[in-house]
């Protein structure tokens, strides 16, 4: 089942090969695949950087051996003489900017600060460009933090709009795998700005770049603490939603996933539900199953079966597997709250079952799910049920909760239309 559902062939193409390698990394430790084919992968995947040290260890751990081909020796030699190369010619930026005389009169505007340094100290185009250059090779090396710095230096300066967008996808890749997530945040924001603002060629070539931005923001999303907010947030967007609907739909587990495991965000289940039906001729896992299972069938003992092949999935997931106590204990809730809805009289024995709890975990789980969902209903631990108290919601409220994301819905059946 774990190669079933596992879903890094799918967001290969979509990511940057340092980025690959985490994803790679992670499936060697779940030995969902023979690990020879992985170190095969990683090898492939990495050859073409300048990580000549790794790819020598993985060459000799593929291979049984401990010699390597003269050309790795080459290489290495050509990486450390261009590295400092680089080095020296970015040194002299910084030098420059460094320098408290510069800091001092440097202003808010790029242009005029650009100006006021090649009037005053001979800065020049190539020599910002170094920057760059030399960010790109450290990248190269695998020196993700020193990579960070030098593209934060050439944005700063460079006026090159096209080679500053480069950058900011390069920094973003850079703190991502660096595990700096607050300046990874920032990037992904800048990011959106400028897919959503830029004029691009053709349609196609801002879906492309709205694909390529999901999945490198997922990263950042499922590990900075605001991160499911803001996954919620984008990707429930009508620009978004028909990106992940044209070009991307397994990515529905990953929004499922950060709606689930967000108690704040309840209300959004009604149209996440909507677009699970609309796409789950395209794609389907036990994640989404769980909700269509739950919310269109109220089937509940398939969706228990479902949560059952969810733990499977999320503990297999290289993104996902930080939420999975957090989304079998929220998915219960769910599960409660709807059972609860749609009966009068509740047998805590058979609902310990459908949650796959035992009896005394059972009703200590009622008892904290009434406290605090608020749920008018009343225990009677005498006939071990629980007597739900009907409320009849007025013609008003009920009009309120039927309008309710009634725009939303029309710009995705709008763009869903479009789509077909």
């Amino acid at each position: 089942m774990a190669a079933t559902y596992d879903l890094t062939p799918n967001l290969i193409p979509y990511l940057d090969r340092h980025l690959v390698f985490p994803l790679l990394e992670f499936l060697s430790m779940r030995k969902i695949y023979p690990e020879i084919d992985l170190l095969k992968a990683k090898y492939e995947l990495l050859a073409k950087t300048n990580m000549v040290d790794f790819i020598s260890i993985l060459y000799k751990t593929i291979h049984d051996t401990e010699e390597v081909p003269s050309e790795f020796t080459t290489k290495r030699n050509e990486v450390l003489q261009n590295l400092e190369n680089l080095q020296t010619e970015a040194q002299r930026v910084l030098d420059l900017i460094e320098n408290p005389e510069v800091i001092a009169a440097l202003r808010q505007d790029k242009l005029q600060n650009l100006n006021f340094l090649k009037e005053k100290y001979g800065l020049t185009d190539e020599m910002v460009n170094s920057l760059y250059q030399f960010g790109q090779f450290q990248y190269n090396c695998g020196n993700y933090e020193g990579a960070s710095d030098m593209l934060y230096h050439f944005r700063v300066l460079s006026t090159d709009h096209e080679l500053n967008i480069s950058a900011l996808w390069g920094k973003l890749a850079s703190d991502i795998l660096d595990s700096n997530w607050e300046a990874a945040l920032e990037e992904v924001h800048k990011l959106k700005e400028i897919i959503d603002q830029r004029n691009f060629a053709s349609p196609l070539h801002q879906l492309q770049q709205r694909t390529w931005f999901i999945h490198w923001s997922i990263f950042v999303f499922f590990n900075h603490p605001k991160g499911r907010d803001n996954i919620i947030d984008l990707f429930l967007s009508p620009s978004y939603i028909n990106t992940i609907q044209t070009a991307c739909p397994w990515i529905l587990r990953y929004l499922t996933t950060a709606v689930v495991t967000n108690k704040r965000r309840k209300n959004i289940l009604k149209d996440l539900v909507k677009i699970i039906q609309q796409e789950s001729y395209e794609y389907r896992d036990p994640i989404t199953e769980f909700i269509e299972s739950l919310y269109v069938k109220f089937d509940f003992e398939g969706a228990q079966r479902k949560l059952k092949e969810c733990e499977e999935v999320l503990s297999n997931d290289f993104f996902l597997v930080a939420t999975l106590q957090e989304f079998v204990e929220n998915a219960r809730h769910l599960i409660s709250e709807t059972y609860c809805r749609i009966h009068l009289k509740i047998d805590i024995s058979g609902l310990s079952q459908t949650l796959n709890l035992d009896q005394e975990a059972g009703e200590k789980w009622i008892v904290n799910l009434i406290r605090d969902t608020r749920v008018d209903a009343k225990i009677d631990f005498k006939e071990n049920t629980v007597i739900m108290n009907q409320n009849h919601t007025s013609i008003y409220q009920q009009v309120i909760e039927r309008t309710k994301g009634l725009s939303f819905r029309s710009q995705v059946l709008a763009s869903t239309i479009e789509k077909h």
